[in-house]
């Protein structure tokens, strides 16, 4: 995880909010950085040994710089608070080369982007790709309030601006169904989703609900996935002792796995990075990451203990 890491200094540490930071990163002799498509993320590997992954929000054509997001979050499970209290403008970093789970469908007739709160970072640098493109695109922003309102002066002075919406909770006649956006969207549109889970799953499942076809989703979620209701204990084999843990409702395998006084390479803990990747001699796996993809988790032999589960009542691993 630390080979061909990337220098940078903070060369800008901007409140967009009270609890939004916007930090600008750029190498220290000023040479371009690895290019970058939209939805692209980057690594932050922070001094106390925390990696946390942060989507790129300016524009893909700017090769000097790249703009990060980060919301100061009450429940952070250290890496937000690290950015906000400990990271000012002047200090160096080390970062990873971008990487991209959330790219826009080049053959996209009409590009539909849903952003909750902090959601919206991946979703700016969609907006900028497109429109340089000339691609036809909509932008819906939902928030609590104009005051919590992340890059809400870009946005409005940006030369796609006609096509940017703004739906604040506390404004009534901001307010737009999202059912009714997603029932007149253009034919064939694709839609792309990401902030909160509760915000996610709300209009993801408005658009099963409408009928919109898997491929036309594309969505990518912030922070540790909690668990739901439906969730259940169950037993984790580790095929190499014959050990058996336990994994509760409440638990990640990982943090089963650490409970037992086992440790396996981790970095993001979020489904992203696929450092945790481990094989699955057993079982059924929950796939709940987004490393993945689609074939690659139907066929089951592998699966991210930082943040899947198991459908069955037993999973054997190759631990």
């Amino acid at each position: 995880m630390t080979d061909n890491l990337i220098e940078v200094i903070v060369k800008s540490k901007t409140m967009e909010t009270p609890d939004i930071a916007v930090f600008e990163v750029r190498r220290p002799d000023g040479t371009p950085l690895p290019p970058f498509d939209a939805g692209a993320h980057i690594d932050v590997h922070l001094t106390s040994g925390l990696v946390r992954q942060y989507s790129l929000c300016n524009p893909p054509s700017e090769t000097l710089r790249y703009l990060i997001g980060v919301l100061a979050t009450p429940d952070s499970r250290g890496g937000s608070r690290a950015m906000h209290e400990r990271l000012s403008e002047g200090d160096t970093l080390k970062i990873g080369a971008p990487r991209n789970l959330f790219a826009l469908d080049a053959g996209a007739p009409h590009s539909l982007l849903f952003a909750g709160g902090i959601g919206i970072t991946p979703l700016l640098a969609m907006a900028e790709q497109l429109n340089q493109a000339d691609r036809p695109f909509a932008l819906h922003y939902f928030t609590r309030s104009r005051r919590q309102t992340a890059f809400i002066s870009r946005l409005s002075g940006a030369a796609y601006a006609e096509r940017v919406t703004h739906h604040f909770d506390d404004e009534p006649d901001s307010a737009q169904d999202i059912a009714s956006l997603l029932h007149n969207a253009p034919a064939g549109a694709h839609l792309y989703v990401c902030g909160p889970k509760g915000f996610m799953d709300a209009v993801l499942s408005t658009a099963r609900d409408a009928g919109w076809e898997t491929d036309r989703l594309h969505f990518e979620f912030f922070g540790e996935q909690a668990a739901s209701g439906a969730d259940h204990g169950f037993d984790l084999l580790l095929a190499r002792s014959g050990r058996v843990l336990r994994v509760a409702p409440d638990q990640t395998v990982l943090k089963a796995l650490i409970a037992a006084g086992l440790s396996i390479p981790t970095a993001c803990e979020q489904g992203i990075c696929g450092t945790c990747l481990t094989r699955v001699l057993g079982g059924t796996p929950d796939h709940r990451d987004q490393y993945l993809t689609p074939e690659e988790q139907a066929a089951g032999d592998q699966f991210l203990p930082c943040c899947s589960r198991s459908l069955t009542a037993r999973l054997e691993i190759d631990l």
